[in-house]
């Protein structure tokens, strides 16, 4: 079955003889000289848009691609293996709705998380998530490539160990390897999901796409469940229209305030300077400039001017001069689920990996003792059962 769509994405990928060139403008070959190669420098700077996208979008191959991207870690859901059961029929419906712009998203179903703060999580039906990631498989490459180095999250090679890291580079930096004051704003923005403009959105999204239909899809995906502002939590979509939106933020503080230190995962971001009134000065500044263009705004409680001594908590840790430490939460998760084992709700596989996932993200602060006492009560369950974990 999957063999047959295969071979017909195969001759769909090739429906105008060509692919799509994303890494810049294409120029005959036998021109070449001094004279085309002054005409290149003196011509006009224009960023590169891009049209014609939606035939990759809805082709065969694509779909596919979107379908196993989908289904990762996934396969043993009855909502897989229902839409599974005529997977052939499906692709080629959703295929046929997209390219005849009759696509429809199904409601979204929300349930609400507290871990630890409370947060609704919206869930998208299996073939809206397909749809989902053909859109992001196409116009992800294009907009990663102007995303700054320091826009950790979401992205391939990125992530919380990656901010981290950065985080590290830049307080030694700022501070002179620990002989210097270093000073953070440690900022977050209000209600982010919740107030992302959709109007906004998409005039920076135009900056780069001018494919209309490429754009009504975003508009069907975007006003799913939502009117003129807010974006669920738990799309792949949303979580990369949050990173093109902020993309704006990026560029106001890189450019225009020439802030060197600076780092953002999603919509929580430092800037690390060793001048504290610079920092509030920049505060004002980017509070303003989130008002005005982004139609945002800093949270009032959490968005303060800070000494890196008395530390700063940044994606999942809270780091200073010479050391970081676990937030209390995490380590509060991990007792649970070992107090669950010690209750016997939970099973031997299920807390070993709970474990080693827990472990893997504490060995990056200086928690080895507290590492060590929580694989012995581990360990000390199995052997002898019920323990006291303090």
């Amino acid at each position: 079955m999957i063999n047959g769509l295969q071979n017909r994405a195969a001759l769909d990928s090739n429906y105008n003889g060509n692919r799509l060139d994303v890494n810049g403008n294409n120029f005959d070959n036998n021109r070449n000289g001094f004279a085309f190669g002054i005409a290149l420098l003196l011509r006009p700077i224009v960023m590169k848009t891009f049209n014609n996208l939606y035939p990759k979008l809805y082709s065969l191959s694509n779909l596919i691609l979107a379908w196993k991207k989908a289904r990762k870690h996934k396969t043993k859901k009855d909502y897989v293996i229902e839409f599974e059961r005529n997977l052939k029929e499906n692709i080629l419906n959703l295929r046929k709705e997209l390219e005849q712009q009759t696509y429809q998203p199904e409601l979204l179903k929300t349930f609400i998380l507290r871990d630890p703060k409370t947060r609704k999580i919206s869930k998208s039906a299996f073939r809206d998530r397909i749809v989902h990631h053909a859109l992001f498989h196409i116009i992800e490459p294009i907009f990663d490539k102007i995303f700054i180095y320091d826009s950790c999250a979401n992205r391939v090679g990125k992530g919380n160990l990656f901010a981290l890291k950065r985080f590290d580079r830049f307080k030694r930096k700022v501070s002179k390897n620990n002989t210097r004051n270093c000073f953070v704003l440690k900022a977050d923005i209000r209600h982010y999901f919740q107030e992302v403009n959709h109007k906004v959105l998409l005039s920076i999204l135009r900056k780069k796409i001018i494919d209309e239909k490429v754009i009504w899809l975003i508009k069907k995906i975007i006003t799913n469940h939502y009117d003129k502002k807010g974006m669920p939590l738990g799309n792949l979509t949303s979580q990369f229209f949050a990173n093109a939106y902020l993309n704006e933020l990026d560029y106001f503080i890189k450019h225009n305030l020439g802030a060197k230190y600076y780092i953002r995962y999603v919509d929580d971001f430092v800037l690390l300077h060793n001048s504290k009134e610079q920092l509030e000065t920049w505060k004002i500044e980017i509070d303003n400039f989130l008002e005005e263009e982004l139609k945002l705004g800093l949270h009032p409680d959490k968005s303060k001017v800070i000494p890196l001594s008395r530390g700063i908590d940044f994606v999942g840790f809270r780091n200073f001069y010479y050391y970081k430490f676990l937030r209390k939460r995490n380590i509060k998760k991990i007792l649970v689920k070992i107090e669950r084992y010690n209750n016997e709700e939970i099973s031997k596989e299920k807390i070993t990996e709970s474990f080693q996932g827990w472990n893997a993200y504490a060995k990056w602060a200086n928690a080895y003792k507290l590492r060590e006492r929580f694989f012995k009560c581990i360990n000390t369950i199995e052997k002898h059962g019920k323990d006291k974990l303090l």
